[in-house]
Order: structure tokens, then sequence, then C-alpha cells
């Protein structure tokens, strides 16, 4: 059987019809049937259960749609984002660009800074949780180039957490603090962050930086001590296959620094045999 055709003109009989038929989307139908052959069944014998099954469907509904706007929302958040972030590492150059590039850049840090620092901004008013918390941990970052004090007070806050961000934070007020000579409290960060399991950030470079920090503050047997274990620690890593593991430049600033501190410590771990390469 042919579809009838849509009519937007007068329909017959509307006349005999009632003037008060309300709209119904597809959901309000198809929920409203099924309440109403269910109530039928159970006539008498609980209509406040009718009640909680609408109200469950429409809550049903509601969380979708909010679920949709959050991911979309998100990935809104996200791409404005990495735009930011692209605008913070565009090169600074006062050399003109040739005719018909679409790079973008700066003639100066702070011209840089503070298109960055506007457009983590942005993420930030329009966004919520962990996206707009990274956008405040880049606010603070591109911002040590322009109002260091606020930036610190920017990361101090931002530390106060567990979450990534509140690591990474961390991580960079210890840089600063060793910077501005304030080994103590530059230590103490450190030590917090060696303290907890992370991926973001390794231990292995967590720990260098403790140790360049017990160097500043003469506690040279100490950064021995860390330099140590991760040279020994890297020269054991085996591959899955048993292979040994590249050694990281981390790892071989450390080695080079415990030679400088405890020389015959160095010499007892083995140099990592040189890369064949031809393979094999």
């Amino acid at each position: 059987m042919a579809k009838k055709k849509r009519r937007f003109g007068p329909v017959e009989g509307v006349e005999n019809q009632q003037k008060d038929v309300k709209y119904e989307d597809r959901f309000q139908r198809t929920v409203g049937r099924g309440v109403e052959g269910f109530g039928k069944a159970v006539e008498g014998r609980g209509r406040t259960i009718l009640y909680i099954i609408a109200a469950l469907a429409v809550v049903g509904v509601i969380v979708f749609v909010i679920a949709s706007w959050s991911r979309r929302s998100s990935a809104e958040a996200q791409t404005a984002l990495g735009q930011a972030i692209e605008i913070s590492e565009a090169r600074v150059t006062s050399v003109p660009l040739p005719a018909g590039s679409t790079e973008k850049t700066f003639k100066t840090e702070k011209e840089r800074a503070d298109a960055a620092i506007a457009a983590f901004q942005k993420v930030v008013d329009t966004g919520s949780g962990p996206i707009a918390e990274k956008a405040k941990y880049f606010i603070a970052m591109n911002k040590l180039a322009i109002d260091r004090p606020g930036a610190i007070a920017d990361l101090e806050a931002l530390s106060q957490g567990s979450s990534d961000t509140a690591y990474l934070a961390k991580f960079a007020l210890a840089q600063v603090r060793t910077d501005d000579g304030q080994y103590d409290q530059a230590a103490k960060l450190y030590e917090e962050l060696a303290a907890v399991d992370n991926p973001v950030l390794s231990k292995e470079t967590i720990n260098f930086n403790l140790a360049g920090v017990y160097q500043k503050q003469n506690k040279n047997k100490e950064a021995a001590d860390i330099y140590y274990n991760i040279v020994k620690a890297a020269s054991e890593a085996k591959t899955p296959d048993g292979e040994p593991v590249q050694q990281t430049e981390t790892a071989r600033s450390a080695r080079e620094k415990l030679t400088e501190l405890a020389p015959d410590r160095a010499k007892e771990i083995a140099e990592p045999a040189a890369a064949n390469p031809f393979g094999g």
C-alpha cells in the first residue's frame, strides 16, 4: 500500500475534531501508549507504579540529552584547547613569513603569551572539569613570562589536588622554586611527587630533578644515591624480548652526574653496549 502524502491544507472533517488536540512527538507517543496499556492491566492495583515508570522514562531521555550535549561540548572544548596550545607553541621571530604562509608567529614572547592566555581563558569560560583545569594550568605557565607572582599563585592553587593537572602544576612549581633559589621548598615538592605513582611524569625525571636540588643544598651523598639508582635501573631495564632498553637522555645525564660526585660508584655499573648501526 502506497504511503499517503502529508497534507498541509485543511483536512476533511476537521470541523468535527476536538479543538484541544496537543502535539506529541514520537517519544511521547511510544511512552504514552505503553503506560496506558500497562495502566489497564494493573488498574486498581497500584497506579502509583505508572507514575514511577513514566518518570524514569523521562529521566532516561534527559540523561541521554545531557550526555550527548556533554560529549559535544567536550569535543569543542578539546578543539579549543588544542588551538590554544598551538598558539602557545608558535615561533617568536621578527623575520617576515614567505608569501602564502599560514604559520602563526609572534614578534615577542610577551605578545605570544598574551595571545595564548586569552585563548586558554576562552576554554575556561566555556568549558568545565578537567579541560578547564588544564587550560588554567597553561594560563599559569604562559603567565610566568609576564606576571611571575601571579603565575606562582595560580600554580600553588592548582597543585592542591590529586588530578593529573595538579601533579603537573606541582612539578612546575618545584621548578620555579628551584630557579628562585628556594631549595628547601623545591625539594619538598619533588619528594611529594616522587612518593606518588602517576604516569604523567616519569619517576626518573622527578628523581633526577630532586638530586639536582640536593646538590644545590650540598647534600651530595643523597644526590649521588639518587643518580646511582637511576643509572642502575636504566642499565638493568629490559624489553619484553629480553633486550636492553635504550637509555634515556636523563639516565645518561645521571651517569655523568654520578661520575662527578662518586666516580667509584659510577664504575660499579657497566656502560651500556653501543648499538649496532647495522642491526643484529
